[in-house]
């Protein structure tokens, strides 16, 4: 059986620099895309998760702007600490455990929660 189809993201880091968070995937998973679900970021969760969520959202920013874009390689772990908050659902049916699905960023609410990712300070 064939993968399922998954655009890969040219130029989109691979993981935070200097750390082990990854962003993307380097091939489909054979059984499809697992499901984007919106995780509850915590008031204590560890600095370096922290940085890893605004690297990331700093990274989308820097590649996608304010342009809806396909989920494709895009890891659904780091996706799922900001779905359905800084990044949604830019299509209506969203399917979440689709490749090609479309998503968004709230540019406010991700101004407002990561305002490091939107002045450069973190590298992307």
């Amino acid at each position: 059986m064939p993968r399922p189809e998954m655009t890969k993201h040219r130029g989109f880091p691979g993981r935070l620099p200097g750390t082990d968070f990854q962003f993307v995937l380097r091939r489909s998973h054979k059984d499809g895309a697992t499901k984007l679900v919106a995780r509850e970021r915590y008031a204590d969760r560890r600095p370096a998760d922290r940085r890893a969520d605004e690297g990331f959202m700093a990274a989308l920013w820097a590649h996608f702007g304010d342009a809806p874009f396909e989920r494709g390689n895009l890891d659904a772990g780091r996706l799922s600490w900001l779905f359905e908050r800084e990044v949604v659902p830019a299509e209506d049916p969203f399917d979440p455990e689709d490749y090609q699905a479309l998503l968004r960023i709230d540019e406010t609410l991700a101004r407002q929660n990561f305002p490091g990712a939107f002045n450069g300070e973190d590298g992307f």
